[in-house]
Parts: C-alpha cells; sequence; structure tokens
C-alpha cells in the first residue's frame, strides 16, 4: 500500500501552516514551522508570488496532507464527491471526516491522524461489533465504534483515556470514555468542520 514517507515537518513547511501531523510536537515550541515559516528548500525564503493554479493545488496539497491521503485516492474522493447533491467541497469534506482513522483522531484515541491510522490498521477497533483495520473505512451515521476488549491495557490507549476530555470532541460525535467507545450521530456539517481549508479552490483545481 502506498504512503508517503518522507519528513512530516517539511509538509507543513511547504503549506505554510500547521497541519498537526506530528501530534503534541506541533503544539511546542519545537515544531520546525514556528523557527522556520517558510517553505523547505534553497528559495524557499524567496517564495512570494504564486499563480491562481499554485493556490489552488496548494490548497488540494494541503487538504491531502491533513488527512493523510495520497493523489489518487484523494482525486478518488473529489469524484465520488461530485457525484452527490449538494456543494462538491462540502461533500469532499465530509467523505474525509467520515474516515475512521480521523473519527478516531477526533475522538482523541490518538495524538495524529498518522497514530489512529496506525492504530486502526493493527485492528483495535471494532465497528458495530465487527473488526476493522481499514484506515480508510467510513462510518455511517448511527455507528458505534469500540476498542477491543483485549486492547485497553495497552499504553497508548491508557494515556488516551487519562487524556480524554483536552481536545474538543466534535458535536457530530460522542465520546463514552469510561467504555474507550465513540458514537457517531450523524457525518458533519462544513459549519462544524474545523479543518482550514478552502475547498472551493479544491473544487476550481479538478474544475479544469
Amino acid at each position: 500500500m502506498a504512503r508517503y514517507t518522507g519528513a512530516d515537518c517539511k509538509r507543513c513547511r511547504r503549506e505554510k501552516v500547521k497541519l498537526f501531523l506530528k501530534g503534541s510536537k506541533c503544539d511546542g515550541p519545537k515544531c520546525p514551522i514556528e523557527s522556520r515559516p517558510y517553505p523547505p528548500g534553497e528559495h524557499g525564503r524567496g517564495r512570494t508570488k504564486e499563480s491562481e493554479y499554485s493556490l489552488q493545488m496548494r490548497e488540494k496539497q494541503k487538504c491531502a496532507r491533513i488527512y493523510g491521503v495520497l493523489e489518487k485516492q484523494f482525486r478518488g474522493y473529489y469524484q465520488e464527491a461530485n457525484r452527490l447533491t449538494g456543494r462538491t467541497g462540502e461533500n469532499l469534506l465530509r467523505i474525509l471526516e467520515s474516515r475512521l482513522d480521523n473519527v478516531v483522531y477526533r475522538a482523541g484515541f490518538a495524538k495524529s491522524r498518522d497514530m489512529a491510522r496506525q492504530l486502526v490498521r493493527h485492528g483495535h477497533f471494532l465497528v458495530n461489533g465487527e473488526k476493522v483495520n481499514i484506515p480508510s473505512y467510513r462510518v455511517a451515521p448511527s455507528s458505534v465504534i469500540d476498542l477491543r476488549p483485549s486492547s485497553h491495557d495497552l499504553t497508548p490507549f491508557i494515556v488516551a483515556s487519562a487524556e480524554l476530555g483536552e481536545r474538543p470532541v466534535p458535536a457530530w460525535m460522542e465520546v463514552v470514555g469510561s467504555k474507550m467507545r465513540i458514537l457517531v450521530h450523524s457525518l458533519p456539517e462544513r459549519s462544524v468542520i474545523d479543518t482550514q481549508v478552502q475547498e472551493q479552490l479544491i473544487v476550481e483545481f479538478y474544475s479544469k
């Protein structure tokens, strides 16, 4: 399975904004974008003016990198969003938010989406009672995600349980900390998705 293996912090610097790919490091003084808020590379500081196409492409890249999706899969999500009723950009974000790895991250069970993706791949979660180890699995309204009983005593989940509540949980889901359970009440509207992207630029990029 294809995946990005480069430096996460370079991706944040390239987009000139924190993508929160490294968990707690992104909130601390060691975050490279704090000391080097410009794109990496020899000419990073000299890049000032960008074309309309470049801005659209950068917005697409930023969104894909936030959710940890590579180009082929991201394009597939866009094409699916374009077929749905409603605004394509909002449909796209709703699809990305419904990924199981994102739901695990949003619930506070993992410090980053990369970590959530790894935990899902290792088979630690049940969706409606069935083991699911596919990070891109899409949850539906009324889905119930449980941590497997055998995983409760593992260090990552002991830490996560102690830290639940430190990060706000989106209104469209509910976390039952005592059971390490996530209840998905609905899929989110754009107004409650805090991902800092201009989805209309992504629509314009793929519409060319």
